[in-house]
């Protein structure tokens, strides 16, 4: 019988599924939050289930997006995934490929919890001086769970180690919505006692929201405002609080937290005998060499002989009396000098001494001022005469001497041109030996080169 249908085959089928998740953008980014069931880490790819009450769903993690995962995936932990949902054409399964996946709860509350970090260590509550644990503690309190296996461990151990001590437990919530109230009030009340040595504050191990009432900042400050030093013992070495990071002391275990509150009993009584020993040892010694040193001085020659004692400082006081005498007269001797010297000084500076040399000064000045006055008197005579001689040689009387004379008419004027001359005109002939009166009889007279003369 022929059918009338078109069969796909298998493969056909699956890859139009396929087409269809993948062309689906409601499958392309799903967030599916479930618990980890069938997982084992292998070296590359991871292949494990998301599951909840209703249902199982597939999973496959590439190696890539793996690597970048923050925590360690384990059987039952709820997880927040992140990725696409594909067929898987070879099975006909579809599953969800995961590229990203953190703890559920987790992301919020360590992003509280480094919010809280920041802030505190910003007001510098980590780096504040950290009050010394006690050495021998007389009263222990313990704020922890009664039911829990924290007190029991430091029990065990104080006993073992230091049983006379007084420990005493403060029944707190360590752990749900009404833990940090119950912390923060029995700090206050151990505080308020004032008569305990040591806190210790802890619990055992757990998830981050197990912990989380150590992470509250009323906690943090109820810690941090305490008079009595705090050792934190919260969860294990890979667990830190905030409360640890406050606390004066953080350890791991609750051992631990009582091995650091407690000395060991027996060494410090052993200790305790050894020091005595040594004490007495030290004591025999002391004695001894302070009575060794009693019989050297019993026995000592300034004992025996008190007066060869003074003897020895009296020679000392002469050569000390001796030496204060050669100090003195060097001394005075070096005083002397030093007046003399002042006063050689004093005597240059005298102002008789300086009158006496500025008159010395003066009289040589005043004898170097007629030097001068003379030479330069002669110098001037000398000048004067010289001119005199000039002004001589250039005196008309000493050309007259010659045999010159000049001319002047009866009105006394020089004549200077015989054209002024008329005949019969008297003259006065004026010589260097004396004057004589002339009439003019004749005249000659020069024109243009030639001579004319004229008879009177």
């Amino acid at each position: 019988m022929t059918s009338e249908h078109e069969y796909l085959t298998v493969g056909q089928l699956t890859r139009y599924i396929h087409r269809k998740f993948t062309a689906d953008p409601y499958l392309e980014r799903v967030y599916v939050t479930g618990e980890i069931s069938n997982f084992r880490e292998r070296s590359r790819h991871q292949y494990f289930s998301l599951k909840d009450k209703d249902a199982v769903l597939e999973v496959v993690m590439y190696a890539g997006a793996y690597q970048k995962v923050k925590f360690k995936p384990e059987e039952g932990m709820k997880v927040l995934a992140t990725g696409r949902v594909d067929v898987y054409e070879k099975s006909g399964r579809y599953q969800l490929i995961i590229d990203h996946m953190e703890p559920q709860g987790i992301g919020a509350l360590y992003q509280a919890y480094e919010q809280l970090k920041a802030k505190l260590k910003a007001e510098g509550l980590f780096d504040r001086p950290k009050r010394p644990i006690p050495r021998f503690p007389r009263r222990i309190a313990v704020i922890t769970s009664q039911s829990g296996a924290v007190i029991k461990d430091i029990m065990t151990t104080v006993n073992r180690r230091y049983p006379i001590v007084q420990l005493v437990l403060f029944p707190a919530a360590v752990q749900g919505k009404q833990a940090a109230a119950s912390l923060v009030g029995r700090l206050k009340e151990v505080n308020a006692r004032e008569n305990f040595d040591t806190i210790i504050i802890g619990r055992g191990g757990g998830s981050i929201e197990d912990l989380w009432p150590f992470n509250e900042e009323e906690v943090a400050r109820a810690i941090v405002a305490s008079k009595i030093p705090v050792i934190s013992s919260v969860g294990h070495e890979t667990d830190t609080t905030i409360a640890d990071l406050v606390a004066d002391c953080r350890v791991a275990t609750p051992t631990a937290a009582a091995e650091i509150a407690t000395p060991v009993l027996t060494d410090e009584i052993a200790n305790i005998i050894e020091m005595r020993n040594r004490m007495v040892r030290a004591e025999n010694k002391t004695l001894h060499y302070q009575t060794k040193r009693v019989q050297q001085l019993i026995t000592a020659p300034a004992l025996q002989h008190p007066h060869r004692l003074f003897e020895q400082r009296g020679q000392t006081l002469d050569q000390l009396m001796l030496r204060l005498e050669n100090c003195q007269t060097t001394r005075l001797k070096e005083l002397q000098r030093r007046v003399m010297t002042i006063t050689t000084r004093l005597q240059r500076q005298s102002p008789q001494t300086k009158v006496a040399a500025w008159k010395q000064r003066a009289q040589a000045l005043a004898h170097r001022l007629q030097t001068d006055e003379s030479r330069l008197i002669q110098t001037k005579q000398h000048q004067a005469g010289q001119l005199v001689g000039q002004l001589d040689a250039l005196s008309p009387l000493k050309i007259m001497t010659r045999g010159y004379a000049y001319v002047t008419d009866a009105a006394g004027q020089v004549v200077r041109d015989v054209t002024t001359f008329e005949p019969d005109d008297q003259v006065c002939l004026h010589m260097s030996t004396g004057q004589a009166t002339a009439r003019i009889e004749q005249i000659e007279r020069n024109d243009n080169g030639g001579s004319k003369t004229t008879n009177v």
